[in-house]
């Protein structure tokens, strides 16, 4: 959010559009005759399967997968593609992404002690708004209630967790058949649409059942409502967003000299302001939250 805001002028900032820039552009393994950085250098295939939105900044929408800058890559590899449309590999790494996180982050936060399994059921309400505000618009009550039944019918499903070897254990095995029933769902579901033949590109979508969607949305539904939205949480995100904000600005003001030695080519070649400020932005977006923290404090905060 804080760099999506600060870089407003030059296009805004979105994960999925960085990760992209990071594959043809950042990433330091391939450089044309005129010093131009391609990247990792990989196939269309490849990097339309890493394109999760695939479209540029629009007004109407908060998502895109691609800057301005690197549309002319992004065409080349979208040659052929219907404008929108993400081919079957992507939709099966947005699923995958969707499981990993929904079911790591209970995980987590049943050891951190942040979510109680007793407390799902009484807090279904607040589960099902978050649910429905943030992950799955088209959700309803009964549907939530319906998918928190199943997961707490399964066989590996713990009724509480006390810190214990055993219970930690207990836990393990639940996120791996969790990730196991929504993986295997997906497959079965999509087999019998289109059969075993070669389901890739363009030739099939991934058909996800809707049983297995409501699900996951429940799990990300806890992890937002007891994790996300925590008051501590929104306290430590705005914390962060104004270090990210002030750092961006801190390193504006001391270019070229703050800037690492990868990006003083790209801020040599800039033309305009907006340029600039997206070497800037490629630049923090590379930091790991102790390098953010370390250089904040150097440029920022000396004393």
């Amino acid at each position: 959010m804080a760099l999506n805001q600060v870089a407003k002028s030059c296009g805004g900032f979105e994960g999925n559009a960085q990760s992209i820039r990071l594959l043809i552009r950042l990433e330091a393994k391939t450089v044309l005759p005129d010093g131009k950085s391609i990247g990792l250098n990989l196939t269309r295939a490849s990097l339309d399967a890493a394109t999760k939105y695939p479209w540029s900044r629009d007004k109407d929408s908060e998502k895109f997968g691609v800057y301005e800058d690197d549309l002319d890559i992004f065409n080349w590899y979208r040659q052929g593609a219907k404008p929108g449309v993400t081919s079957m590999e992507a939709q099966i790494m947005d699923w995958s992404d969707d499981v990993a996180y929904s079911v790591h982050d209970l995980e987590d936060s049943l050891v951190t002690g942040q979510v109680k399994l007793d407390q799902l059921s009484s807090d279904l309400t607040s589960l099902y708004a978050v649910a429905k505000a943030d992950y799955l618009p088209d959700i309803s009550e009964a549907e939530m209630e319906n998918a928190l039944k199943s997961l707490q019918q399964l066989s590996c499903w713990p009724k509480y967790y006390d810190g214990s070897h055993r219970s930690l254990a207990r836990l393990k095995d639940l996120a791996s058949q969790l990730i196991g029933r929504f993986a295997q769902s997906v497959e079965v579901a999509t087999q019998e649409k289109y059969g075993d033949g070669d389901l890739t590109r363009y030739n099939a979508n991934l058909v996800v059942p809707r049983a297995q969607r409501v699900e996951v949305a429940l799990l990300k539904s806890i992890a937002g409502h007891y994790v996300i939205n925590a008051e501590a949480s929104q306290v430590r995100y705005a914390e962060q967003q104004k270090l990210l904000t002030e750092l961006v600005e801190a390193i504006l003001e001391s270019a070229p000299s703050a800037l690492e030695s990868f990006f003083l080519q790209d801020w040599q070649n800039a033309q305009t302001d907006q340029m600039r400020l997206r070497v800037v932005i490629d630049q923090v977006a590379s930091l790991t939250d102790p390098g953010a923290k370390a250089l904040h404090k150097r440029l920022v905060r000396p004393n």
